[in-house]
């Protein structure tokens, strides 16, 4: 099925907001979360970064699970870690991400 802007909603949280980015010495990079408007579905994520390829599983295991925006971002992600960059893009999908 083929979708236009107007089916989506996207959310986006960058890396210089993110205390251990920061603590690392990497903040360079953001976490992009696109998902189905009407029902919230995570349709697709970028992850560009420090560590990228550690954070990709939970962006898998989201698509695979069919999991909604609003279910990332209900998720306890521990303090202070790179993975916060998820949660926080997915709170960013409703308008509610804090750390910008």
């Amino acid at each position: 099925m083929q979708r236009n802007a107007n089916d989506v909603k996207v959310g986006k949280f960058p890396f210089t907001a993110n205390a251990k980015a920061r603590i690392l010495g990497e903040s360079g990079g953001l976490v992009k979360i696109v998902s189905e408007k009407k029902y919230d579905e995570v349709l697709g994520m970028h992850i560009v970064g420090p560590r990228a390829t550690e954070l990709i599983a939970e962006g898998c295991s989201a698509l695979e699970l069919e999991a909604t925006a609003e279910s990332i971002a209900k998720t306890i992600h521990a303090h202070p870690t790179l993975s916060e960059a998820m949660m926080e893009a997915a709170e960013d999908v409703a308008g509610h991400s804090i750390h910008q």
